[in-house]
């Protein structure tokens, strides 16, 4: 999925990404705004994570969602 579908889609996804990383506010989820990059920005920050690692658990986390 290329960075405008992510975006595209963040409506339905934003629900998603709340139970997959409950650390993340309403407020987060909000200015994420489905940008991949800034989803992987504050998980980072949230949970303590390389980027590396946050990249890989985002991706495993599109494709368990099949986008």
């Amino acid at each position: 999925m290329n960075k405008d579908q992510f975006k595209g889609k963040w409506k339905q996804l934003r629900g998603k990404a709340k139970e997959q990383w409950g650390k993340l506010t309403n407020d987060q989820l909000d200015q994420i705004d489905g940008k991949r990059d800034q989803l992987v920005g504050k998980i980072q920050e949230m949970y303590g994570k390389t980027k590396e690692e946050v990249e890989k658990e985002v991706s495993k986390w599109q494709e368990k969602l099949k986008l």
